[in-house]
């Protein structure tokens, strides 16, 4: 059953912080690799500190900061798809809305990232891309309670 409670400003404010983590994104993929290189640049910085976490975590096979950063990126971004979408129709329909919608928008991220110097289309991101999204969409629906 959707959110019949949810009063107008709130879908508003749900579905602009859907527009504005996509622009997030956007913007993060428009980034060449040097930017992610620099330690006084927030991109840097931001991949040194995740680099550091996966030093922490000893994950045999995980050695990209770029794979959790496009996790984490999805995974807040299913999240908040799920939440705006919730505002119009049941959970179930919205969580799976969500992971389909933030599947489609790492394809195009992973296509626009063709025409950025120093970055690749990757399909291992996309299904990374895919998989936080599911993962943002199921822990949305799971606090829902709250």
């Amino acid at each position: 059953m959707p959110s019949t409670s949810a009063s107008k400003r709130f879908t508003s404010i749900s579905w602009v912080l859907v527009a504005a983590w996509a622009c997030f994104i956007f913007f993060a993929s428009a980034h060449t690799a040097d930017n992610f290189e620099n330690p006084t640049d927030w991109l840097g910085q931001l991949k040194q500190w995740l680099d550091g976490v996966l030093a922490q975590w000893n994950i045999p096979g995980l050695k990209e900061s770029s794979s959790l950063g496009h996790f984490v990126e999805f995974s807040v971004f299913g999240a908040l798809l799920a939440n705006a979408f919730h505002c119009h129709m049941d959970w179930r329909k919205a969580c799976v809305l969500a992971v389909v919608c933030a599947s489609a928008y790492g394809a195009t991220d992973e296509f626009h990232q063709l025409f950025v110097p120093g970055r690749a289309c990757d399909p291992v991101d996309w299904v990374v891309d895919t998989c936080g999204g599911a993962l943002g969409a199921t822990l949305r629906w799971l606090a829902r309670r709250r």
